[in-house]
């Protein structure tokens, strides 16, 4: 029987080109299986081989991502793959992005089945869940072995047009998908079950899971604005000009800290927005519409706050990871305490 020929995509670091730094790598098609393909290969067996694997950098498809998603699928149609593969990914933000949108469009523009793996934290799983088959993974590398077990079977069926079963049968997330089925007991007999193993504290599994957020208690009001220290931190991506930190427009891996002491206003032409999903144009025009320095620095002369702290803090929320933001927002308040800042004015885009 001929094998079945797979197509797959990897980021830079994955195909042993380099980290952070090598990014902006252009996409690029090798023959063959790289990196996580071989592992991938072991599991197809005699049924399936890796043709041809796309490279990509994950600062380059981002910030590309229509250009380099023409070239992709191209790349894709010539090589008559019968399916294709992206990452896995696992919770890193830019890589998940960028393989859900490979997928999706593999899928939707030239009919050919795809599947990749995330972390269910990762922002490609609530941007492509519905699109896409996922493979739930774990955060890190660390869970390449039992992600590539569960993605090889999942891409063989989907290769072979076989039916696929519900996701606690296959491996990947839920897709909000409803298909009815017989269980072999009554609703009413499962639920009293499920009951009595929470009450004797065992292990459950529930039909119907609930997201989870995290609960953060309020701090106690300001007593006294007057005396107060007061710093901004934006998530709405404005930097000094040309964004010298290269904070990435979608799935940041970093925050910038700015001076504005001295500063009655931020300047167009200064400053800029770095974030992407949104028009800059009056972000650019007018950066203090994101990070309100000027109004801050008006309240400061009237006596309205003590203070307006030195430096602000900026970053991208458009799609970048919780586990990512956790990261920054323990760093930058660990930075503004030290600072002795008594609050903090968060903005959005």
């Amino acid at each position: 029987m001929e094998k079945l020929r797979v197509v797959h995509y990897i980021n830079q670091f994955y195909a042993g080109i380099g980290g952070e730094e090598k990014a902006d790598t252009p996409a690029e098609l090798r023959t063959g299986a790289v990196g996580p393909g071989l592992a991938l290969t072991a599991q197809f067996g005699e049924r399936a081989e890796i043709v041809a694997t796309i490279v990509c950098g994950d600062s380059r498809f981002n910030e590309n991502m229509e250009e380099t998603t023409a070239q992709i699928l191209a790349w894709v149609a010539a090589q008559r793959a019968d399916v294709l593969i992206a990452g896995p990914a696992f919770n890193a933000g830019r890589y998940g992005v960028a393989c859900g949108t490979v997928c999706s469009e593999v899928t939707e523009k030239l009919g050919i089945p795809a599947v990749t793996g995330m972390y269910v934290e990762n922002p490609g799983v609530d941007m492509y869940r519905d699109k896409t088959y996922i493979i739930s993974t774990k955060n890190s590398a660390a869970g390449m072995r039992d992600a590539v077990k569960k993605m090889a079977p999942l891409a063989l069926k989907l290769a072979l047009h076989e039916r696929i079963g519900a996701s606690v049968e296959e491996g990947y997330l839920p897709r909000g998908e409803r298909v009815n089925f017989f269980e072999k007991e009554r609703g009413s007999l499962r639920a009293v079950e499920m009951l009595l193993r929470k009450l004797h504290g065992e292990t459950f599994e529930t039909e119907y899971p609930m997201p989870s957020f995290d609960r953060v208690a309020p701090s106690p009001a300001l007593k006294d604005l007057s005396h107060a220290k007061i710093a901004l931190v934006t998530s709405g991506g404005i930097v000094p000009h040309g964004n010298p930190d290269r904070i990435e427009a979608s799935s940041a891996s970093r925050f910038g800290e700015y001076c504005i002491a001295g500063l009655d206003t931020l300047q167009s032409g200064d400053w800029e927005t770095a974030h992407g999903g949104y028009d800059p144009v009056y972000a650019n025009a007018d950066p203090n519409c994101v990070l309100p320095a000027d109004a801050l620095r008006r309240l400061e002369k009237e006596g309205v706050i003590g203070k307006l702290h030195d430096l602000f803090y900026s970053t991208v929320g458009n799609g970048t990871a919780v586990a990512s933001a956790k990261k920054f927002a323990q760093e930058i308040g660990r930075r503004l305490l030290d600072s002795g800042v008594d609050a903090v004015l968060l903005t959005s885009t």
